[in-house]
């Protein structure tokens, strides 16, 4: 990295190389112009040598799945209440009315026209439009049309988007149901916003990488040591740090042939972000797994993969329901490296077992 690419990170806050948009931005401007509020559209201004899989740091997309700038798809129907409950932490609280109206009631919010559903949530037309460019819609009428086809949907008899809280004097048998329905909707969240652009190029970084640094603290902590041991087990150079004093010091060793991954549901963790900024700093490729695509953590993250950002509750806390969601990213990581390095790969993963059998094996006296 030239001094001068340098130099322009020196400021607070402006860790995102030139020309990247602002993480978490979307591919539409509030005005109502396409493409990324610094690039046209492109979530990576500035190409750099080394890139494993001999790919160009241009942009491919947002970082987020929901931009539209890029040329991509406005969300399915079924996205909708996913968007909503991943984007609406980082939403103003008025775009967070009109957002919880048009996911809480879409056959309701379907018939009314933008007029109408900014006096229905007590906001503004201009709040109404930005709040559907930043679910990932191009306009309102593009919102009305996912909100039909959401209420279709729900009138086939599928189960609601949210369910009840977990209560104190609940039957441990409600409490099993529960769990497993607020998992099974984290996880389908999780795969509705997940970015597969940003995610390929995750994988391609992985899969060529010569050595890679995965960080994380707490819940975030066993993420991280969980795609560790997967990518050790097929053969590539793979450790988790959940020491920030350790993760800052072998970060400092990344070079533009290695891969940094920072695992954290908020976005907003200095043990998290200090290593990952200085990997990025110093080259290597770098990627971001959070709940929060417009934290923190985005501004030093070549590729941003966003995972469900679940309700918290007393008996639920936040740990539970991002563990889930990180797990099928480092789950969906591992099998595109996977499959990009088979032929090494299977016989790496073959050896593990072999090595291992003996232990599942009884032992005879």
């Amino acid at each position: 990295m030239t001094k001068n690419l340098k130099d322009s990170f020196s400021a607070p806050g402006s860790g995102r190389r030139p020309g990247a948009a602002a993480p978490g931005r979307q591919g539409t401007s509030a005005s109502g112009g396409t493409g990324s509020q610094a690039d046209g559209g492109t979530r990576r201004g500035a190409t750099k040598s080394g890139v494993p899989g001999g790919t160009s740091r241009t942009g491919t997309g947002t970082g987020t799945g929901t931009g539209t700038g890029t040329g991509g798809a406005p969300p399915a129907p079924a996205a909708l209440a996913a968007k909503v409950r991943t984007l609406a932490p980082s939403m103003t609280r008025s775009m967070q009315r009109v957002a919880e109206a048009v996911a809480g009631d879409p056959a309701g919010c379907a018939a009314l026209t933008v007029t109408g559903l900014a006096e229905l949530t007590g906001t503004s037309e201009a709040t109404v439009v930005r709040t559907a460019r930043l679910l990932g819609y191009p306009g309102y009428r593009d919102l009305r049309l996912a909100l039909a086809g959401l209420a279709a949907q729900q009138l086939s008899g599928r189960a609601p988007a949210v369910t009840a809280d977990i209560a104190v004097d609940d039957p441990i048998a409600d409490v099993v149901a529960k769990l497993a329905y607020d998992e099974q909707q984290t996880l389908a969240d999780t795969a509705a916003s997940l970015d597969t652009v940003q995610l390929g190029a995750a994988v391609t970084a992985l899969a060529g990488a010569r050595r890679i640094d995965i960080y994380g603290v707490g819940a975030s902590g066993l993420v991280a040591q969980d795609l560790a041991q997967k990518l050790l087990r097929i053969g590539l150079v793979a450790h988790a740090h959940s020491d920030p004093h350790l993760a800052v010091t072998n970060a400092v060793q990344l070079r533009s042939r290695d891969a940094a991954v920072a695992i954290s549901h908020s976005g907003s963790t200095g043990d998290i972000i200090e290593p990952l900024r200085v990997a990025f700093d110093h080259g290597a490729t770098t990627v971001a797994i959070t709940g929060r695509p417009d934290g923190p953590v985005s501004q030093y993250a070549d590729h941003v993969l966003t995972t469900s950002t679940a309700r918290e509750t007393d008996l639920r806390p936040a740990a539970m329901s991002s563990r889930t969601s990180q797990l099928l990213v480092v789950d969906c990581l591992f099998i595109g490296v996977m499959q990009r390095t088979y032929e090494s790969a299977a016989p790496a993963l073959a050896a593990s077992y072999e090595a291992l059998a003996h232990r599942h094996s009884p032992r005879t006296r």
